[in-house]
């Protein structure tokens, strides 16, 4: 016991010896003990096992034995076959030691129905510091388990069901997911038959104009092919990377034009809603396919020139800048059904879109606004 403490506790026995109360029946604590509603017993550590040695009429009214059953026992008899191993340890180590505990430990009553027992148990020792008595206190708190284990039991259930339902709708995503990728993959394959349809077609056309509308128009579906292409794909079906598509689209668009443009790109890994995907991927493959068909001229192939693609976003604007070095804005392109396309296509995504001489070639930056939700993706 600690120096304050045993200092503490000789303040208490002077107290109690200032109240110069008579012993046996006239002693006020002992009175106390017997009158109070509060289930308690008094142990002998001095005697072999540590009997009990008093205990008064709420113990016994509260575990069904006569005074006779208990006084000369160890408390231990309160124990049965559910009462926790753990727990009394802890109140044996705890009286071993000569230390204060206070525990929930489940007992049993004479008749054998169980209890929960909120037991607080204390050592007494004298002026001299020697050991006389374990004080202990019990206290039927059944009612109080017993709701914290519904509490237990609704908290498991409650997170089964959490569970199962999280289960169900993961089920759910997946299924769509599955159909969104199925869906995707037709509609590439039936973009890929028109591509097929249009190319038969244009070999039967002599008209050289018309032959050109119809690359045009194969290069605008073979984007949009790309883009389902890279949507089946990908895990999110939700979603579409507007950097991972500007690199296949230039590198597809630089193989098939026959000439060794230099690709600068810049591109940061952006993912825009997969509803978006359409729109802006025809606008970006119709602003690299001007710039190859009409920034060079004059050019010989050796020196077929640098295409740019910078892709960026900001707290609320995605940025797409595409560029080259060639010949400049010679005209105004306004009136071609490519230019006609993509402002239309701009108006769609609520974009700006600024035509600029680079000096030397052209520049043509984009900027479309967009919020930042939590998943990640830019929600034009």
């Amino acid at each position: 016991m600690s120096p304050k403490v045993l200092h503490e506790s000789e303040d208490a026995w002077h107290l109690t010896s200032d109240l110069h109360a008579e012993q046996g029946k006239g002693d006020p604590f002992a009175a106390a003990m017997r009158a109070t509603r509060m289930a308690m017993i008094i142990t002998d550590p001095r005697q072999n096992d540590n009997p009990i040695v008093f205990a008064n009429d709420a113990f016994l009214k509260l575990t069904g034995y006569t005074r006779q059953e208990v006084v000369g026992r160890n408390c231990r008899f309160l124990q049965g076959p559910e009462t926790d191993a753990q727990s009394v340890d802890e109140v044996r180590d705890a009286v071993q030691h000569r230390e204060d505990i206070g525990i929930d430990i489940l007992n049993y009553r004479k008749d054998g129905s169980q209890f929960w027992n909120a037991l607080y148990i204390s050592p007494v020792s004298n002026q001299n510091g020697e050991l006389q008595f374990y004080f202990a206190s019990q206290l039927n708190v059944t009612d109080r388990k017993q709701a914290e284990q519904q509490v237990h039991v609704d908290k498991e259930r409650v997170e089964k069901a959490v569970k199962e339902r999280t289960r169900e709708l993961e089920i759910a995503l997946e299924n769509q997911k599955t159909l969104m990728h199925e869906v995707d993959h037709r509609v590439k394959n039936n973009l890929q038959m028109i591509s097929s349809l249009v190319i038969m077609q244009s070999r039967s056309i002599p008209d050289e104009n018309i032959k050109a509308s119809l690359k045009s128009m194969l290069e605008r579906i073979e984007a949009l092919s790309t883009v389902h292409r890279r949507l089946y794909q990908s895990d999110d079906v939700t979603t579409f990377d507007v950097s991972d598509f500007v690199r296949d689209l230039v590198t597809d668009l630089v193989a098939a034009s026959g000439h060794n443009y230099k690709r600068v790109l810049e591109l940061e890994p952006v993912l825009i809603p997969a509803e978006k995907a359409a729109p802006l991927a025809l606008m970006i493959n119709e602003l690299v396919t001007n710039a190859m068909k009409h920034g060079f001229k004059g050019r010989e192939n050796g020196h077929a020139g640098t295409i740019g693609v910078n892709v960026s976003q900001k707290m609320n604007s995605l940025t797409i800048d595409v560029s080259d070095d060639g010949v400049g804005m010679v005209e105004k392109e306004g009136s071609t059904f490519g230019l006609r396309l993509v402002k239309s296509l701009a108006r769609q995504l609520r974009a700006d879109i600024e035509w600029r001489n680079a000096s030397p070639g052209t520049r043509v930056v984009i900027k479309i606004p967009v919020d930042k939700p939590a998943n990640g993706a830019l929600q034009s």
